[in-house]
């Protein structure tokens, strides 16, 4: 059972996951028990106390594709402290936190004229499947929308074909763009708001 409830202004939202199937699945911060098969996070903005935080979900929910990324394609995607400094400063950028205050997701956004882009969706290895991306989505396409914007675009790498079919399910399409990602292929998809 999910539940969410929208947030006054900001259309970032909390949500309870009940999910008994991955109740084994490790908590971000403490093992599960027989009685926890709910997750409990939060969506909210980041700010500069998150950055570690950011930084350790953009690697550890890339470090499975590391040998299918070119090395600088790899560091663009995982950041550094300066690099998500500079993202924190540039767009927005929102965190999934677990109850017990872990940062388990991360989305940044920018809307500029009538379009929303996506970048950065990051959920640590065992929050994945739990509703930590589809909160976050959500979440940034609110935060897009009270900006007027009439569609949201996001790329994708050839190696992330879990977060294609992903996206595909939340209503984006392929483009038809694709541009150069530091030698790799770049697939632009657009969802109409």
């Amino acid at each position: 059972m999910v539940q969410a409830r929208a947030a006054k202004r900001s259309g970032i939202s909390s949500r309870q996951v009940e999910d008994p199937k991955r109740s084994r699945r490790a908590w971000a911060s403490s093992p599960p028990t027989k009685r926890r098969s709910q997750r409990l996070f939060a969506v909210r903005r980041a700010d500069s106390k998150d950055c570690e935080a950011i930084l350790n979900c953009l690697a550890s929910a890339f470090a499975p594709y590391r040998n299918s990324y070119t090395p600088a394609a790899f560091t663009d995607t995982v950041l550094d402290p300066e690099l998500v400094q500079d993202r924190l400063r540039e767009m927005c950028v929102l965190v999934a936190v677990s109850k017990e205050g872990v940062v388990v997701g991360s989305l940044a956004l920018r809307a500029t004229g009538d379009e929303g882009h996506l970048r950065g969706m990051a959920v640590l290895p065992h929050w994945q499947g739990t509703g930590v991306a589809a909160a976050l989505l959500d979440a940034a396409e609110a935060v897009i929308r009270n900006q007027h914007c009439k569609r949201v675009t996001l790329n994708t790498t050839e190696p992330l074909a879990r977060a294609m079919r992903f996206y595909e399910r939340h209503g984006f399409s392929r483009s038809g763009r694709v541009s150069d990602f530091f030698g790799m292929p770049l697939h632009e998809w657009v969802k109409f708001l």
